[in-house]
């Protein structure tokens, strides 16, 4: 173990039950262990001091039987072992104040009752009762209300240890199923390994008592890249990856598993190495020589010191790093249009619904191919553009008010989604008719990704001209994807299509997180980014500079590549 340690998904679990941001903890500033007696001193910067005289308060709870009462809780509401249990808890685990089975549900150690976490009505008992402990529905963690922090104490440890043991075995060896293997293979039952520290992590842990804690002006993950000679085109790419919500929690997860013959020529190995860096609360500017050298020997069409393009090198390294996730793919199914488990395609791939539709016959040709990102023409460009007739859709969407001589993000989506006809040069020979004919082609959204990146092509190469489009488009910070989906078109065909009418709850949703920016001609150029840290904290990211940034700043901005997540995934 060289430099860093990175603790794996269990410890991030546990730690990010409070909202935390655990950071990438190197040998100089570990965090604490699950494992760990603490109470929480706050001290200056990020973190907290753990000393070790554990948590007072749960003596109030072991008075007699206490061991009973609690492996009555884990028994029925926590571990859930029999489909009878299981169903149980689903009836009766629901907040007693509104209703609600979500929100991270605690019980009360005290009293029959369960509680929002996220809603704080768990604490508003708390307060009102007295009762200062209250247990975590979904993982079994104690809360101790007075320290404010969930607490270690052994005897309660080793209860729950050994009522998650007896569930497990109930799940995989129960009657009710066909056959432990088929159970298993289903992936219900799939046994909870819980974090054990080695002997080394344990010193570590030790001689490191500090824990990170993101903090609204905390500056955890920011850090410059140093700029290796014309690498801005990837320092902007890079600072977008590392703020993927997801791709972070799965690197800082350590959920790679490298099985390269040489490790030293695997791009996700570096990547993790690189959320590391950038999560181990040093501020100077890191170094890329490593990443840079690796896309060099796997992508070859961007080695040298030229300026590249920084939508290439996008697609270029999410490609290497979707070839190099060999082994972290879990073996189940996977549901997106790539027919890939690994972390890539579950985050970035979505599925593109072509219809080519006959003019004779009206018969329509399905395919659905997968992408990883949307091109998007601009006006100004070669390719005439479409405009929005004065009937159709217009109003606000998105968010967006139409202003004359005013492109919209969702004019291009509008654009890219519009009923195109191939013309007479162009026909093909339909099933239906069984002969050559001229058709139509549309474009939807038949599968949504969790990130989606829009390209807007400013860079315009042809034979007669080659120039760099300096169109303005105005993008939204929250962005629903509703009106473009292959449902939508469904739905609109059969008269039946409503525009939802409590968005917050639509699954088709986004949050913008990350803008590429481009300054310059298309010879001589500069790429930066703006990149948010936490909800509505914007910085911007100039190779080793970084600076806070306003939201008029980034909405204000030319924009090139767009990086949006689904919101219902986000953490707030």
């Amino acid at each position: 173990m060289s430099g860093s340690w990175t603790p794996p998904k269990e410890f991030l679990l546990r730690q990010n039950w409070e909202g935390v941001r655990l950071s990438a903890l190197s040998s100089s500033s570990l965090g604490s262990s699950p494992s760990c007696p603490r109470t929480p001193h706050l001290v200056s910067g990020c973190g907290f001091v753990m000393s070790p005289a554990g948590c007072s308060h749960v003596n109030s709870f072991k008075v007699e039987n206490w061991k009973q009462n609690l492996r009555v809780i884990y028994q029925c509401f926590v571990w859930s072992g029999t489909p009878e249990t299981r169903k149980r808890k689903a009836k009766s685990c629901i907040c007693h104040m509104c209703g609600a089975h979500l929100n991270r549900l605690h019980s009360c150690l005290y009293c029959v009752f369960f509680g929002c976490f996220t809603k704080k009505h768990i604490h508003e008992h708390a307060k009102n009762k007295r009762h200062n402990l209250a247990i975590d529905l979904l993982y079994g963690g104690i809360y101790c209300f007075m320290c404010q922090d969930y607490i270690y104490d052994k005897d309660m440890e080793q209860v729950a240890k050994e009522e998650q043991r007896k569930a497990w075995k109930l799940q995989v060896f129960s009657p009710a199923l066909v056959s432990p293997y088929q159970y298993t293979m289903t992936g219900v039952g799939e046994k909870y390994s819980t974090w054990e520290p080695t002997k080394r992590e344990l010193e570590l842990l030790q001689h490191n008592p500090k824990r990170r804690k993101i903090t609204t002006n905390c500056t955890i993950g920011l850090r410059g890249l140093i700029n290796l000679g014309n690498t801005c085109f990837m320092n902007c790419i890079v600072q977008a990856l590392t703020h993927t919500p997801l791709l972070r929690d799965f690197f800082l997860s350590d959920r790679h598993k490298c099985e390269m013959q040489s490790p030293n020529s695997c791009l996700v190995c570096e990547m993790s190495t690189l959320f590391q860096e950038f999560y181990s609360g040093h501020r100077s500017p890191h170094i890329p020589y490593r990443l840079l050298h690796l896309v060099w020997t796997h992508a070859r069409h961007l080695a040298g010191y030229e300026q590249q393009d920084a939508h290439e090198f996008l697609i270029a390294a999410l490609d290497v790093l979707h070839r190099h996730c060999k082994g972290d793919d879990n073996g189940k199914k996977a549901n997106n249009p790539n027919h890939c488990n690994c972390i890539i395609d579950q985050i970035f791939t979505g599925g593109l619904q072509s219809d080519v539709t006959c003019q004779v016959c009206h018969g329509v040709s399905t395919t659905i191919d997968p992408f990883w990102d949307i091109s998007l023409d601009l006006p100004g460009s070669s390719t005439p553009f479409w405009p929005l007739s004065p009937g159709s859709d217009a109003g606000v969407v998105n968010g967006e008010s139409h202003v004359s001589g005013t492109t919209t993000l969702t004019d291009c989506l509008r654009r890219f989604t519009r009923p195109e006809h191939l013309g007479s040069s162009a026909k093909i020979k339909c099933s239906g008719c069984h002969s050559y004919q001229e058709s139509t082609k549309q474009l939807t959204m038949k599968k949504l990704p969790i990130v989606a990146c829009f390209h807007l092509k400013r860079f315009e190469h042809s034979a007669k001209l080659r120039r760099k489009i300096t169109t303005y488009v105005s993008f939204p910070l929250e962005l629903d994807m509703t009106p473009f989906m292959a449902s939508s078109k469904e739905s609109r065909m059969n008269g039946q299509y409503q525009q939802p009418s409590d968005s917050l709850h639509n699954d088709n949703k986004y949050s913008l997180f990350a803008v590429v920016n481009h300054q310059g001609t298309l010879e001589s150029g500069h790429y930066t980014s703006f990149i948010r840290q936490h909800k509505d904290q914007w910085f911007k990211c100039d190779d080793a500079i970084i600076t806070k940034a306003s939201i008029k700043d980034v909405l204000d901005s030319e924009g090139y590549l767009l990086f949006y997540h689904k919101q219902f995934l986000e953490y707030e």
